[in-house]
C-alpha cells in the first residue's frame, strides 16, 4: 500500500514525496482512513511508528476541505496537546512540512517562551495549534485564545500526560471547546486510566492497535549488567571508553542525577549535555541542536525527554537508573531503532533494581540477556575514582552554559510573570488601605504579624492564630 491509496490529496502527496515517504507504516496505513471518514480514534501504538503523521495528515485533509475554513483572530481550528516542549514544538514543525503546499496556518505555544510570543503566536488565528497543557490554559486565562471553534481535538501521548498529572487540565480544556467535534487520541500503552479517559471523551470510537500493548520494538538489542550502584557511573565511562556510537540516549531517574553523570563524563574528557525540566528553554534547544548534529553526541536525559526526542541515528539508549514505572522502560528505549534502523538498548540494574526489571520483563513479556562486567572492570573502578568531575557549576559544553542572552531572556520571562500576576491579583502585596474590585469595603490595612509576648498565651476562646 501507498499513500497515494488512502486517499489524500495532491498537495499532501508531494509534500511527502519531498520527504521520501511512499509506504504508510501499520498506524498511518489504519488509521488514515478512518480519520478522513471523521471517526473519533482511539490509536495505540509505540513510539517512532508515525503517529504523527497517522493524526496530522488526515486532519489537514479535513480541515482544507471544511466549510469552516476562515480563521478567526485569537481561535483555533484543530489543537493538539503534547506533555512535553520538545513534543509540541517537533510536533508543529512536522505540520508545517505536511502543510506546506496548502494555506493552513501552524503554531505552537509551550512553556519556556515569552507569554508575549505565545500571545502573538495565536492573535491572527491558527488552522493548526499545538501546545502544552499549561501554557494553553495560560493564554485562555488572559482571554487571548478561544476554544469554542475548535473542530478536531488531538492528544498525544496521552498515558504520559496522564503520568505527568495533566488530568485536571485536560478537563478544564475539554470544557472549553465544542461538544461537537473530533477526537484523537493517541497512546503508546493501554493502561485502564487511557480506556476511562477515551470512554469519556470519545464518541464512538473506533481503536487502531498496531502492536501488541507495551511490546517493545523488535529491532531494539536488549541486555541487562549487574552492577552496584556506585560503580554504575564508572561502568558507563568504561561503555563511551570502548563503544563507538552514532548517538547516544542515557535516562537519568532524577534532574541531580542526569547533571552529575555530565560532570562525571566530563572528568573521563566525553563530552555530554543534559536535558531536564530544570534547564532553560534556550539551553534545552541549544543541547537538543547539538544532539541532532552530532557535535556532542551523548545527551543525558530525565524521562521528560523519553517521547520528545525524534531524532534519527540514536544507536544507543542506556537506562542508567532502570523506571520504577515498567511503561516508562518502553518508551524510553522507544528512542532507538526508529524508520527501520536497528538498535541497542542497555540497563545498568543495581541490587535494588531488581523488582523494576522483573516488572519490565514481565510487562514486555521478554527475558531481557544478561551481559557481564567487561574485562579489568575492577581496575577501571580505581583508575576513574582519581579522576575529579567538573564542579557543579561549570559548564561542560555550549548546551550547559548559561550565556548573558539566556540570562536576559530568563529575567525578562521573570518579569513577565511577575507583571501579569500583578493584572490578576492588582492588590496583593499592597501594605495600604485599598478597595478591592466590586467592593465598597476598605481593605484592612496590614500591620504584619503580631508576636505573642514571651510566656503569655492568648485569652480563652481567642485564636491562636490572630497573634
Amino acid at each position: 500500500m501507498t499513500f497515494q491509496t488512502l486517499g489524500l490529496s495532491k498537495g499532501l502527496l508531494d509534500a511527502l514525496a519531498s520527504k521520501n515517504y511512499s509506504n504508510p507504516t501499520p498506524i498511518q496505513r489504519d488509521a488514515i482512513p478512518l480519520v478522513l471518514q471523521g471517526r473519533d480514534l482511539l490509536g495505540i501504538a509505540q513510539t517512532g511508528t508515525g503517529k504523527t503523521a497517522a493524526f496530522m495528515l488526515p486532519a489537514i485533509e479535513r480541515l482544507i476541505a471544511s466549510s469552516r475554513g476562515r480563521l478567526v483572530p485569537g481561535r483555533a481550528r484543530m489543537l493538539v496537546l503534547a506533555p512535553t516542549r520538545e513534543l509540541a514544538a517537533q510536533i508543529a514543525e512536522s505540520a508545517r512540512n505536511y502543510a506546506t503546499n496548502t494555506r493552513l496556518s501552524v503554531g505552537a505555544i509551550f512553556g519556556g517562551v515569552s507569554n508575549h510570543k505565545s500571545v502573538r503566536e495565536v492573535a491572527r488565528g491558527l488552522d493548526v495549534l499545538v501546545a502544552t497543557p499549561g501554557r494553553l490554559l495560560d493564554l485562555v486565562d488572559q482571554r487571548a485564545l478561544d476554544l469554542s471553534a475548535l473542530e478536531i481535538l488531538v492528544l498525544d501521548e496521552a498515558d504520559q500526560m496522564l503520568d505527568l498529572g495533566f488530568i485536571h487540565a485536560l478537563k478544564a480544556i475539554v470544557k472549553m471547546i465544542p461538544a461537537k467535534r473530533q477526537t484523537l487520541f493517541f497512546s503508546a500503552t493501554m493502561p485502564k486510566s487511557i480506556r476511562q479517559l477515551a470512554d469519556a471523551y470519545l464518541r464512538n470510537p473506533v481503536q487502531v492497535a498496531v502492536t501488541p500493548v507495551a511490546t517493545t520494538v523488535e529491532r531494539v538489542d536488549q541486555s541487562v549488567t549487574f552492577v552496584n550502584q556506585a560503580e554504575k557511573q564508572a561502568l558507563l565511562t568504561v561503555f563511551f571508553q570502548t563503544t563507538p556510537i552514532e548517538r547516544a540516549l542515557v535516562f537519568s531517574r532524577t534532574k541531580h542525577g542526569a547533571d552529575k553523570i555530565v560532570r562525571f563524563l566530563a572528568a573521563a574528557g566525553i563530552d555530554a549535555n543534559a536535558i531536564h525540566g530544570n534547564k532553560s528553554q534556550a539551553q534545552r534547544e541549544r543541547a537538543l541542536h547539538l544532539f541532532r548534529s552530532g557535535q556532542a553526541p551523548i545527551l543525558v536525559a530525565t524521562d521528560i525527554a523519553a517521547r520528545g526526542i525524534d531524532i534519527p541515528g540514536v544507536s544507543h539508549v542506556l537506562n542508567f537508573d532502570l523506571p520504577n514505572v515498567p511503561e516508562q522502560y518502553v518508551h524510553r528505549i522507544g528512542r532507538t531503532a526508529r524508520a527501520g534502523a536497528e538498535g541497542f538498548a542497555i540497563a545498568f540494574c543495581a541490587d535494588d533494581e531488581r523488582a523494576h526489571l522483573r516488572d519490565i520483563e514481565r510487562l514486555t513479556r521478554q527475558k531481557i540477556e544478561a551481559v557481564p562486567l567487561p574485562a579489568g572492570f575492577a581496575a577501571s573502578v580505581e583508575a576513574l575514582k582519581r579522576l575529579k568531575p567538573a564542579a557543579r557549576n561549570q559548564p561542560q559544553s555550549g548546551a550547559q552554559t548559561s550565556t548573558k542572552a539566556d540570562r536576559r531572556a530568563d529575567g525578562q520571562r521573570r518579569d513577565q510573570r511577575n507583571e501579569r500576576q500583578k493584572q490578576r491579583h492588582p492588590h496583593r502585596g499592597e501594605g495600604h488601605a485599598a478597595h478591592r474590585p466590586d467592593s465598597g469595603t476598605p481593605k484592612r490595612p496590614f500591620r504584619g504579624r503580631r508576636r505573642r509576648p514571651n510566656g503569655q498565651r492568648p485569652a480563652s476562646g481567642v485564636n491562636s492564630r490572630s497573634w
